[in-house]
């Protein structure tokens, strides 16, 4: 969080409450596997990765912005009195936003050169309870695929199977969350490119207040991931004919 930023925070902010804690470590070992992995370094607060540049709306329900001014839980992130300008919003964009989507997109066309197709999961996490957004408990693996538009049917298939194979886990397939900007953007499978989205329950691989990665549940769903992975690194658009 910039300094200059963050001084501007109401005391529900400052701790970044909305943070998808400890997903770079959560899917760190993929690298091991032969897997690219690129993790964000500055707050949703800052600017969000995840919305159109524009700042178009996702949803027909209420969401959140390109750059939020409340939190999940429907306080004020700004303290009183102090608006974000429209100038600022451009120059986080340009400062935050679009460096990391320039990055992205360039990972995505050298796999896509090289494989002659790539594959983009979108990994997330939040509060298994954030009554603002959905009643009730949030199941633990959310996957998105923009209704089946934003990849191969068949890859589709092959995620919902490795991530609804353990009775540990509930699952759930384009339910609340259908995926962001990043699944629907770079989720173009006649062009290539797929893309899937995974916002996983926090309460799955950490303790959520306060904020602490647990070693212990961690290691409890890895192995469905892992499996997931390694199926999507054995996939290929072959699997489509």
């Amino acid at each position: 969080m910039p300094e200059h930023i963050g001084a501007n925070f109401s005391k529900a902010a400052s701790s970044l409450p909305d943070t998808d804690w400890f997903v770079d470590k959560l899917y760190g070992w993929v690298v091991d596997l032969g897997a690219s992995l690129m993790t964000a370094t500055h707050s949703r607060y800052v600017i969000d990765l995840n919305r159109p540049p524009d700042d178009s709306a996702l949803y027909q329900r209420a969401g959140t912005h390109l750059v939020p001014e409340t939190t999940f839980s429907g306080q004020a992130i700004y303290q009183q009195g102090v608006p974000i300008s429209a100038e600022a919003i451009a120059q986080r964009r340009q400062a935050y936003w679009q460096p990391y989507h320039d990055k992205l997109a360039l990972e995505m066309n050298r796999i896509r050169q090289k494989f002659g197709y790539a594959i983009l999961i979108d990994a997330h996490s939040i509060r298994s309870h954030v009554p603002m957004l959905f009643n009730g408990q949030l199941p633990d693996l959310n996957l998105g695929s923009n209704r089946g538009q934003s990849a191969a049917q068949s890859l589709i298939t092959l995620s919902a199977q490795a991530l609804s194979s353990s009775q540990k886990f509930s699952f759930v397939l384009d339910g609340r969350f259908q995926g962001g900007h990043i699944t629907r953007y770079y989720g173009q499978p006649q062009q290539g490119w797929h893309a899937l989205q995974l916002e996983m329950a926090q309460c799955v691989y950490m303790r959520e207040v306060p904020p602490e990665y647990d070693q212990e549940l961690a290691f409890k769903v890895r192995p469905i991931l892992q499996s997931w992975i390694e199926n999507l690194l054995e996939w290929s658009p072959d699997s489509e004919r």
